[in-house]
């Protein structure tokens, strides 16, 4: 055997390896049961922020009233009175008495994150010392707060959650959910399991006093994602981000082409910003590594020609089996979007080295605005 074939061959087993096991290790996860909670409930403030009106807002934000929990307060976030969600917003807290909630308006200018902004008021309305941020097209299940405290042991300094995309209505939005599930939530939830979880800003759970004594909101803006800077201050502590066991719906909808692109160049500028060592490695979570090692083997007569479709049917059979036992999209149509995502991954990591900037709900995020204007951590 040749240097070069070897070299092909450990790229090829490498890569399939590290496709098997962490869609193995994912698909395991979700099968188990929930974790309980402890016994012990405390009173706990959701934060939710809004920002103009999503298709299904009525949804998500109208699932926070139905959270089977004693003692929570719930505080949306909107930029201004004058915000589209505000109106929606006020129905859900009149048509729900029952439940404390209020609506808070208006922008704190703690970082360069205009979502940290809208947050921040949210944290100085409540004395609650446990703090579960939620975005607003996040659909909370009712024990969605037991299943964030069950998480919560010892080392822990936060718990946080990849979005799971669910009820795509076209092929575009299977190819939104097909980034979501089997690609960015597997390999976050295989990095939880090995040990070392990262923030995904859908959802944090925070006890107030760590937060507080990494620099509070002012030091989640020291990158250009909120999750970015959770993982870094809560790891600056010695303490470590987990991901709960089981993951929260995201309703995906209807997609376009140019939405689903900029949305995934827009976290991947995001990961490049914050980790880039890591970034790096991603150029090699796809199939196209395995896919050309295995052509080239192929080609040198090391590798029968058969093994080419072979390699396909297991590389998708895993994910389509993954995605099935994990209850997520899984017909024809998300099998084809799987396909479609890994071509447009090597795009995407090539796109994200040509730009650091973006905007994001008509805000423009700089990397050099970030870099100038917040201070440095201590």
């Amino acid at each position: 055997m040749t240097i070069l074939t070897s070299f092909l061959f450990g790229i090829l087993g490498f890569t399939l390896a590290a496709h098997l096991i962490s869609s193995a290790l994912t698909a395991w996860r979700q099968s188990l049961p929930a974790r309980r909670a402890p016994a012990d409930r405390p009173f706990v403030a959701v934060l939710r922020p809004v920002c103009g009106l999503d298709p299904f807002d009525e949804e998500t934000l109208g699932s926070t009233f139905d959270l089977d929990y004693p003692d929570y307060e719930i505080l949306f976030c909107a930029p201004s009175e004058d915000d589209p969600a505000c109106a929606l917003v006020r129905r859900l807290i009149e048509t729900r008495p029952d439940v404390r909630a209020r609506l808070l308006t208006g922008l704190d200018a703690v970082s360069a994150n205009p979502k940290l902004n809208n947050l921040h008021k949210g944290l100085a309305a409540t004395q609650a010392e446990w703090l579960a941020m939620a975005d607003s097209n996040l659909m909370l299940p009712r024990d969605y707060l037991q299943r964030l405290l069950a998480e919560w042991r010892p080392g822990t300094g936060l718990v946080s959650a990849p979005p799971v995309g669910e009820t795509p209505a076209n092929f575009w939005g299977a190819v939104e959910a097909a980034f979501l599930n089997s690609n960015q939530a597997r390999w976050q939830v295989t990095a939880d399991m090995l040990g070392f979880g990262f923030a995904q800003g859908k959802s944090l759970f925070w006890r107030r006093d760590i937060l507080e004594a990494g620099g509070g909101f002012a030091a989640l803006g020291r990158n250009m994602a909120e999750d970015v800077a959770s993982t870094k201050l809560v790891r600056a502590q010695g303490l470590k981000v987990r991901i709960t066991r089981h993951l929260f719906a995201q309703p995906i909808g209807k997609r376009s082409a140019r939405a689903v692109w900029d949305r995934q160049l827009r976290w991947s500028k995001v990961r490049r910003d914050g980790f880039p060592l890591i970034f790096i490695a991603e150029a090699a979570q796809g199939p196209l590594f395995p896919f050309v090692a295995a052509v080239l083997l192929a080609a040198l007569g090391a590798l029968p020609w058969l093994a080419l479709p072979a390699l396909v049917l297991v590389w998708y059979g895993v994910e389509l089996m993954l995605a099935r036992r994990a209850h997520w999209p899984a017909s024809l149509r998300d099998l084809l979007a799987f396909i479609l995502r890994d071509a447009l991954l090597p795009a995407l990591w090539v796109a994200t080295w040509f730009g650091r900037d973006f905007t994001w709900r008509g805000n423009d995020m700089s990397h050099r605005e970030v870099s100038r204007d917040l201070p440095a951590a201590e």
